[in-house]
């Protein structure tokens, strides 16, 4: 058990180290690839992620549906063996389209982490559940901090160095999962593949007739756009409000990223051992609320860096909602849960960037009437009420 966990782990890890290994130069990849000015470049890399969520958010339920019915083995192996093949296009990439292509093609096969999902859920006690679902985040984690601090140093050598890095790592694990990884459904938790409940609406549908499950999913869609504030705007906020350079944003991040994969790999077992996974979800949100009511109105750096490992205590949220939600379904919809979950996240980040850097832009002008450049963590904030409220008000027996 524990390589196939171990490859599980990994598979979710290089998924955050692949993300991070091209942010760095996906600007100069854009200019290289199309000239024009940054801003245009900022527009083409705006529609690239755009496409990537969308895809990601029409076909999550689908390949979630079919690791419930195929198994979580052949749907992790093809996602990787699809992502190495994504990255290379994108290493030899000429033009924007195919670009775009690379994009849409990665975004409908990005199966890796609802089917890790599935599989850890497959293979947790109900009680140890959340703990592993935290075994996942941290795993994100890391390769959060890794990823762009390596794509930097690569970057630097050459534009398309990271995207081969990348290819090479997915290609990599999809070898160790080849030869360690087996199958956890069975039987007994197969359930047949159906379209109608297996694209995005149908699955919203049927997963939620289950009492207490949708209103989850709204805390968990609340939780998703409110959380995303971070990356939307930190990189701007932190630079018109404290005057911050690249290198300290980036060290501002992977502090976050660290303090995050020790709260949810080691802290939040404690926490669901105390509190349960409802008292968990809620007790994040606490420190959410904290965390976004002091950005929004300090002025100092200092005071933001020291803020960082209470921020990071909000990890709690969503591993502990996804092993409450986990633990409400039956064993035969784990796929379809986790696919509807990363539907949900995907289009959570096709609404936050737009909503968080329009509220930004408009109390962040020069011209505005009420300077606040920290009011998208009050939007945040009342997004994250709002979903606390929710969940207080909601009728799931499970704890």
């Amino acid at each position: 058990m524990r390589l196939p966990l171990f490859f599980v782990l990994t598979t979710v890890m290089i998924d955050a180290m692949g993300i991070g290994l091209i942010m760095p130069i996906m600007p100069n990849l854009l200019l290289e690839v199309q000239g024009g000015s940054l801003a245009d470049a900022a527009i083409w890399g705006g529609i690239l992620s755009t496409a990537f969520a969308v895809m990601q958010f029409l076909f999550s339920p689908v390949l979630g549906s079919l690791s419930d019915a195929v198994g979580r083995r052949p749907v992790l192996l093809v996602s990787l063996f699809v992502m190495a093949l994504d990255y290379l296009v994108m290493a030899l990439a000429g033009s924007l389209w195919l670009l775009l292509l690379g994009r849409i093609i990665g975004g409908t096969t990005a199966a890796t982490h609802a089917t890790a999902g599935a599989y850890i859920a497959d293979i947790s006690n109900p009680t140890e559940k959340a703990a592993n679902f935290g075994l996942l985040g941290a795993a994100f984690g890391i390769g959060f901090v890794l990823g762009p601090l390596t794509g930097g140093l690569l970057g630097e050598i050459d534009t398309r160095a990271p995207f081969y890095a990348a290819a090479a790592l997915a290609g990599l694990n999809f070898a160790l999962g080849w030869f360690v990884m087996h199958e956890t459904v069975t039987d007994d938790n197969r359930r047949a593949f159906d379209w109608r409940r297996a694209n995005p609406f149908g699955a919203f549908r049927t997963i939620g007739r289950i009492p207490g499950i949708k209103a989850l999913l709204w805390v968990y869609f609340l939780y998703s756009v409110a959380i995303y504030v971070y990356p939307a705007i930190w990189p701007y906020f932190t630079a018109e409000r404290f005057g911050w350079q690249p290198q300290m944003i980036g060290a501002s991040l992977a502090v976050y990223g660290i303090c995050s994969a020790l709260v949810q790999g080691g802290l939040l077992r404690y926490m669901v051992r105390w509190f349960g996974e409802r008292g968990s979800v809620i007790w994040g949100q606490v420190f959410d609320f904290v965390a976004f009511g002091i950005l929004a109105v300090i002025v100092s750096g200092n005071l933001a860096l020291a803020l960082i490992p209470i921020a990071a205590l909000g990890a709690l949220v969503q591993p502990a909602l996804q092993g409450l939600m986990s633990r409400t379904v039956a064993d035969n919809q784990q796929g379809e849960l986790q696919g509807v979950m990363t539907a949900v996240h995907a289009l959570s980040v096709v609404i936050s960037p737009l909503m968080m850097t329009a509220v930004f832009a408009q109390f962040s002008d020069p011209e505005t009437s009420h300077y606040l450049p920290g009011a998208p963590f009050l939007l945040a904030l009342a997004l994250m009420m709002i979903g606390c409220l929710v969940l207080l008000r909601s009728r799931s027996s499970v704890t």
